[in-house]
């Protein structure tokens, strides 16, 4: 049965992104890869439930923007387990000075969530 093994995002500085993620959702990172050929680093960071977020940074992408490279995917959505913890988690990110471009709310569709922008303005859904 097909799963989604990973879903990968670049980002301008990784240090920034991994504590972010380590930090407000538990994420373990494994090793530093780094290509210097290449002028590629990323690293893979693991959530309790087994999925994995793959940070990247590249130097010919943080040096041009390339039109394709911004379309496709607009957010991450994160289950936190409780509107309890949707609430709590949203306040903690916002006090800490992140935006929350999102307040905690039911979504029309029937979804109890917030939205928040990480370090570098990705959008991240907290969620049930």
């Amino acid at each position: 049965m097909p799963k989604i093994e990973h879903v990968a995002m670049y980002c301008q500085n990784l240090e920034i992104i991994k504590d972010f993620y380590e930090k407000y959702f538990g994420c373990k990172t494994g090793p530093k890869y780094i290509n210097a050929a290449k002028g590629f680093e990323s690293y893979f960071l693991s959530f309790e439930d087994g999925s994995r977020l793959e940070i990247m940074t590249k130097t010919s992408v943080n040096e041009s923007i390339n039109p394709k490279e911004l379309l496709g995917l607009t957010h991450l959505a994160i289950s936190v387990g409780s509107k309890e913890n949707v609430d709590k988690l949203t306040k903690k990110i916002e006090d800490d000075g992140y935006e929350v471009v999102g307040p905690p709310r039911t979504t029309g569709d029937g979804y109890y969530e917030s939205v928040i922008l990480d370090p570098e303005l990705n959008r991240i859904e907290i969620t049930i």
